[in-house]
């Protein structure tokens, strides 16, 4: 037991502008992966709690959201995003207690959002619609976009303030009001932004937050007044979120897993290559949909770059996130530290090499938490398990190939196609293997980029619709198409006119 253990920090819902302590008192702990010992504890929120956050959000959507104009809604944003850059560095550092990602990371995430608020904040009042040129002159017809009314959004814990705005900002820049149940690893982060959200002068209810885990999830998912469901997190629990929204004729914003891969030809920069490869699978820990878990090198440098990465990642610190020089931290949860374990167990049952890691790491002073070694295999086969299914750890799978059509068919064979990357000086062939990729995005000598005003999303088994630029506003509107007869005419009700 560590005795130097801060006692765990007690939160509440945050429902309609006030901290709620939940209707049957029920409670979880979270745990703090760099130490083991708890972070804090949570409300286990009923069907209860999770309808009052539901009719608060329908209220703030029917009352003060509503009779605010486009652009005031959109200054309001603005004003969060400040807030939230602001407070970045108490944002980051709760975050990492909680996910034990790098506190650098954790900072710069926090910061960026400001970027996305600014963004859509400033779309909010260019949603447009537009008159329609029928063939009856005379009639007037035009269209409206309206908000869709209460959006649910259900939040991972790998990137939980980032994602959380990925979702919220074109939400409500398109006039919704959103319930939040963030991750039970990482639920602190969304209390505080609700928080500062009303700091900023967002009405209360507009913004609310509810805690918990899969009970707290379905009853969001099947309440009647959500109108939209925006979920973040794997294939198998989004596959089961839209049967059950699709249950009530509900869509579904769905950003899901991936098994990325990463192409590296014989003609492109070494040295750029190595930090993009390791960016993409280590500093995160693995702990991202577009992880780069599938590398494909050309046979001419294969053995010099897997040799390259072996002695990097024999090099990478693993240590405190909150620390300047850790490179790694550990991984999230306890049972995540069990899945990188017993899926590297398994690709070695079925032929693997480990050429790097493969195992659990014992950092000094903290033997309670979740490290795991920075991981390379080698001799995966494009079947195996470890190359079909997302470990969201770091583990890298390393495969040589000889020409294009053959990489091609290898990065394409799998059930996912959220993102790629490709490293080659040769644009002519970048671009061909560009429009080749099943992926929602393609990087060319870069990996593991993302930009506000640039679409984000998966092809196939990867997600439906898209957040990030002015597509993701789309995705929480629909279109009234209206009719005006300006003529005085009076039509025989008897006799049709085309």
């Amino acid at each position: 037991m560590n005795i130097n253990a801060k006692p765990a920090r007690r939160f509440a819902n945050h429902v309609n502008g006030q901290d709620q302590d939940g209707r049957q008192g029920e409670t979880f702990e979270s745990i703090n992966p760099t130490t083991g010992a708890a972070f804090g504890r949570f409300v286990e929120s009923s069907p209860a709690d999770v309808d009052a956050a539901v009719q608060a959000a329908r209220a703030a959507f029917d009352g003060p959201w509503r009779k605010l104009s486009p652009t005031r809604r959109g200054r309001l944003l603005m004003r969060w995003g400040d807030l939230i850059a602001d407070n970045a560095e108490k944002i980051a550092t709760i975050e990492t207690e909680q996910n034990g990602k790098l506190i650098a990371e954790m900072r710069i995430q926090a910061r960026l959002v400001q970027d996305w608020l600014y963004y859509f904040g400033g779309l909010a009042d260019k949603i447009e619609g537009r008159v329609v040129p029928l063939d009856r002159t005379s009639v007037l017809n035009y269209t409206v976009n309206e908000p869709l009314g209460v959006v649910a959004a259900i939040i991972p814990w790998n990137s939980p303030t980032f994602l959380t705005i990925m979702t919220v900002a074109p939400a409500l820049a398109a006039g919704n009001t959103v319930v939040i149940k963030p991750s039970e690893v990482t639920s602190a982060s969304a209390i505080e932004l609700a928080r500062l959200a009303e700091q900023a002068g967002i009405p209360a209810g507009v913004i609310n937050v509810v805690t918990g885990g899969r009970a707290a999830g379905e009853a969001l998912v099947d309440h009647p007044a959500v109108a939209k469901v925006s979920f973040t997190g794997s294939d198998g629990a989004g596959r089961a979120i839209a049967a059950r929204a699709g249950q009530r004729l509900v869509s579904c914003m769905l950003e899901l897993g991936g098994k990325s891969a990463n192409i590296v030809f014989d003609d492109a920069d070494l040295d750029q290559v190595e930090a993009g490869v390791l960016a993409g699978i280590f500093a995160a820990a693995g702990q991202t949909c577009i992880a780069g878990s599938r590398a494909y090198f050309q046979k001419g440098i294969y053995d010099r770059l897997v040799g390259r990465l072996i002695e990097r990642a024999n090099k990478i610190k693993l240590g405190d996130p909150l620390k300047a020089d850790t490179q790694m931290g550990p991984v999230a949860t306890a049972a995540q530290l069990a899945k990188d374990e017993s899926m590297v167990a398994r690709a070695v049952e079925d032929g693997a090499k480990v050429l790097v890691g493969g195992q659990r790491r014992r950092v000094e002073g903290l033997d309670d938490g979740f490290f795991y070694a920075p991981t390379i295999l080698g001799n995966t086969k494009p079947d195996a398990f470890i190359m079909q299914n997302e470990v969201f750890g770091p583990v890298l799978c390393v495969t040589p190939f000889e020409s294009e059509e053959e990489v091609l068919a290898l990065a394409n064979g799998t059930r996912f196609g959220l993102a790629a990357g490709l490293w080659t000086a040769d644009l002519r062939r970048a671009h061909l293997m560009a429009r080749g990729l099943q992926a929602g995005t393609v990087w060319i000598n870069t990996y593991r980029a993302m930009a506000f005003n640039s679409p984000f999303g998966g092809f196939k088994n990867s997600g439906i619709g898209r957040l990030n630029g002015a597509e993701a506003i789309q995705s929480f509107l629909q279109t009234k198409s209206v009719w005006c007869e300006l003529s005085r005419d009076v039509q025989d009700p008897f006799v049709l006119k085309a």
